[in-house]
Parts: C-alpha cells; sequence; structure tokens
C-alpha cells in the first residue's frame, strides 16, 4: 500500500493537507480552537485551486491521494499548511504526495491567505469517507488503539491542546499510507515537525500492516 505500490499516478496539483478529519468551525467563520479568525469567502476564492485534488466539497479522491479534509478543524488545517510552507513536512524524497503539497502551499502568499483556507475548510461539511481497506480487525484493533487514546481520546475526537487531530469520518486507505510514513521515517523525521516525531515512535507500536489495518479498522467504527 506505498504509493508507488498503489500505482498512484503522479499530479501536479494539491495533495494531502492533514492527517484526518473533524468537527466543523462555527458560522462566523472562526477557525476553532481559538487559533484565528478567517474570512469564509476569501478562503473559498483561494481554495479553488484545491479543488483540483480534493473535490469541490473536500471529499477527497483517493486515486490521486487526495484525502477528504472537509470539515478538517481549523487549527489542524492552519498548522499542516504552515507546515509545509515551512518544510516541515513535503521534503523527503519518498513522501511523494507530501512534496506536491508544499510548492501548492506556497500559492498561499501570506499568513492571512492560510487563515482563511482553514476557515472555509473547517466550515464544509465532513462526511464518512467510503471504506477502501479490507482484512482489518476491528475488535483486535481496539486493543491496539489504547495507546491512541491519550491524544485523539476515546472517541477519535482528538485534541488541539495536543495537537492531535481528530481521527472520525478519516479515509482508511489514508490512515494506512500515513502510519507507514511515521513508521518508516518518512514523516515525522524532520526537525521542524516535532508532533510529527512523537508519531514515529507511536507507529513502532504497530508490528506490520496488519496490525495497522485493524487499528483503522477499529477507528473506522468512531465515525461521527
Amino acid at each position: 500500500m506505498t504509493e508507488t505500490a498503489r500505482g498512484f499516478r503522479v499530479f501536479p496539483v494539491l495533495a494531502a493537507l492533514a492527517l484526518v478529519v473533524a468537527a466543523p468551525a462555527g458560522a462566523d467563520g472562526a477557525a476553532d480552537g481559538g487559533i484565528a479568525v478567517g474570512n469564509v469567502e476569501r478562503g473559498e476564492t483561494l481554495f479553488h485551486l484545491c479543488t483540483q485534488c480534493h473535490g469541490a466539497e473536500g471529499q477527497g479522491n483517493p486515486d490521486i491521494e487526495a484525502p477528504a479534509i472537509a470539515g478538517l478543524p481549523g487549527w489542524y488545517v492552519l498548522s499542516t499548511i504552515q507546515k509545509f510552507k515551512s518544510g516541515g513536512r513535503g521534503m523527503h524524497p519518498e513522501d511523494y504526495a507530501g512534496m506536491r503539497m508544499r510548492p501548492m502551499s506556497l500559492t498561499l502568499r501570506n499568513d492571512d491567505d492560510v487563515t482563511h483556507v482553514a476557515a472555509y475548510v473547517a466550515g464544509l461539511p465532513a462526511s464518512q469517507p467510503v471504506p477502501l481497506l479490507e482484512g482489518g480487525d476491528a475488535t483486535r484493533g481496539a486493543a491496539l488503539y489504547a495507546p491512541c487514546i491519550a491524544c485523539h481520546m476515546p472517541d477519535g475526537s482528538g485534541s488541539a491542546a495536543l495537537n492531535a487531530p481528530p481521527l472520525q469520518n478519516a479515509s482508511d486507505w489514508y490512515l494506512l499510507g500515513q502510519l507507514k510514513k511515521f513508521k518508516g521515517g518518512i514523516r515525522g523525521s524532520n526537525p521542524l515537525d516535532p508532533f510529527g516525531a512523537l508519531m514515529v515512535g507511536m507507529s513502532q507500536m504497530l508490528a506490520d500492516e496488519q496490525a495497522m489495518k485493524d487499528v483503522i479498522a477499529h477507528i473506522m467504527t468512531l465515525a461521527d
């Protein structure tokens, strides 16, 4: 299930904004968590470029490694785009999707533009992507998920205070890909990504791909 094994095409536009999905921001356009307040109308205009991969409704497209992003919390969208802009993500030569995302993040000229896009994405209605993985054991995965609770919460709602994104409404194939990247040091090895480094250690607790599929199968039961 690596990028090359899945046979993904090289696609020269936006690939991935974040690990997973959560509840939308308020109607006033605030990026939740008290991080920033964005102009949703401006964000919608800026988001037009993102639709080439993520779709007009932020529903994602697994054929081009673009995860569903609709309803991601504003604080996480904001921090993730900033991480791409700073080079904390998208610099590893084996992170093909990340390398496509980094130059796209640079088209957002300043912090205000990032904030506006984050507010717009947070306000998009989230929905549960269609599961694509097979062979996961949700019962076994529930036990494997126990260490994840400290940051991602029992219900997968995440924690802004711990910079832990929610896992509800996630694309299962994307979760598998990111766990593999963490385990292989493709993500989280950059010194500009200290929170990613925590996930590198956590991913080592999953012995193999089957264990990853099992914990993801459990996460799929946490859809809001």
